[in-house]
């Protein structure tokens, strides 16, 4: 007996029949909550127009409202359909219509306060829309993301629409006075990101600078583009927090890079600086061999993590003169930095951990690298810049109070160690 199994002609055109993950999933639910999210906003809307006219659809005005004329004069024209999307998705709703007699003689369509003239989404959507871009993913990824809510309502073009309208709370944050902040310590700090310009890929600095309050608390307080780290990158950052009223800090914390060195003397000249001990300790590795790196860093931490201002002054010697022998580059790196690598000491020791480093920022940098990966190349030096303000600005990246936060308000700054070898 033959086999009655028909073979399939590749050759032929197949109908798309795949179900796809979430097709299915019809929620009874959602899908009453839809409707009643439709039929409330629509009363709120004619409750609007019936508050505006002073009287109902079909009515007529009260008595009792003759004493006072009525909140506008006109008449109703029938609805026209509206698409709103937020966060309970995309809705088709009715929108009443009236016009209203102006002082002219003239009539004017009447515009709802409670969904305004050309709005598609509500400012909750957005929001959310904006979140989901700065949680880590593209423009062409959060239309994917938000698929099964939106109902495919939201392309990347919508992404880059709502990104753009963050642009005015970015504007104003660079522009807010800093007279009342109470800033105690500034840590300052840059990284290489690459954006767009003239259609190619090219690297610019974001130069970051955070303030610690009286309180202990971290606080973003600018955060530029600049192509370098140059001395005048650094000065007109500078320059403007000072413009915007920062008070002279009591203490900074910097990578010990040459342009911001100069910046800080430039403007803050006596200002105590703590070089960060972890950008000295990838400069010591640099100058020696790597078959020494394991040795130069168990000396660098038995310095650096003394319990006491006199073990770290007796190992910083010991250092000195074993390192002067064994390999001299790695003692005139140390010898560099100066009293600056050990200005931690001068401070409570509860204090010590978050003065030793700029590591507050450099946390931020990690985190910002991360959500950007899937870009790979930003659109802008501006954007860049805007993007990581916005990570902390939307509280998807919180910074913490720092450590010893409770003795920060009365610290005063004491006398360095000796250098002396």
């Amino acid at each position: 007996m033959k086999s009655t199994t028909t073979k399939h002609d590749s050759s032929q055109p197949v109908a798309d029949t795949a179900v796809y993950l979430f097709d299915d999933w019809f929620d009874p639910i959602e899908s009453c909550v839809r409707e009643r999210v439709r039929e409330f906003i629509g009363g709120m809307i004619e409750g609007e127009l019936d508050a505006t006219l002073l009287r109902p659809r079909y009515g007529r005005l009260p008595k009792n409202a003759a004493a006072g004329a009525p909140a506008a004069v006109g008449h109703r024209h029938g609805h026209r359909a509206r698409s709103l999307i937020g966060t309970f998705g995309r809705i088709e709703i009715e929108m009443p219509r009236a016009r209203l007699n102006g002082p002219d003689g003239k009539t004017a369509e009447w515009n709802s306060q409670v969904l305004r003239a050309y709005q598609r989404r509500t400012l909750a959507a957005d929001a959310l829309i904006a979140s989901t871009y700065l949680a880590g993913t593209n423009t062409r990824r959060v239309r994917r993301a938000l698929k099964a809510l939106f109902g495919g309502a939201v392309g990347k073009d919508t992404v880059s629409r709502v990104w753009r309208k963050v642009k005015a709370d970015w504007d104003a944050w660079n522009a807010r006075s800093l007279a009342d902040e109470p800033i105690v310590r500034l840590i300052l700090d840059g990284t290489v990101v690459d954006v767009r310009l003239d259609r190619k890929a090219t690297a610019i600095s974001l130069l970051v600078v955070i303030g610690v309050r009286a309180d202990g608390q971290k606080v973003l307080l600018a955060v530029k583009s600049m192509g370098g780290e140059s001395a005048e990158a650094w000065r007109s950052v500078l320059d403007d927090l000072i413009a915007r009223g920062l008070r002279r800090p009591e203490l900074l914390i910097a990578d010990g890079g040459q342009g911001l060195e100069k910046a800080i003397a430039a403007v803050w000249d006596g200002v105590p600086v703590q070089r960060c001990t972890v950008h000295k300790h990838r400069n010591v590795l640099a100058h020696a061999p790597e078959r020494l790196h394991d040795e130069v860093t168990a000396d660098y931490t038995d310095m650096i993590y003394a319990a006491t201002p006199a073990q770290i002054e007796s190992r910083r010697k010991a250092f000195i003169r074993k390192w002067r022998l064994k390999c001299r580059a790695v003692a005139d790196s140390l010898e560099e930095a100066g009293n600056r690598l050990f200005t931690f000491t001068r401070l409570p020791p509860s204090q010590w951990r978050s003065a030793r480093t700029t590591n507050a920022i450099e946390r931020l940098h990690e985190e910002f690298k991360r959500r950007i990966k899937t870009q790979t190349v930003l659109p802008s030096a501006e954007t860049a810049a805007m993007l990581f303000w916005a990570l902390l600005a939307s509280g998807q990246i919180r910074m913490r109070k720092v450590d010893g936060w409770r003795t920060l308000a009365r610290t005063s700054i004491g006398q360095p160690i000796d250098l002396a070898a």
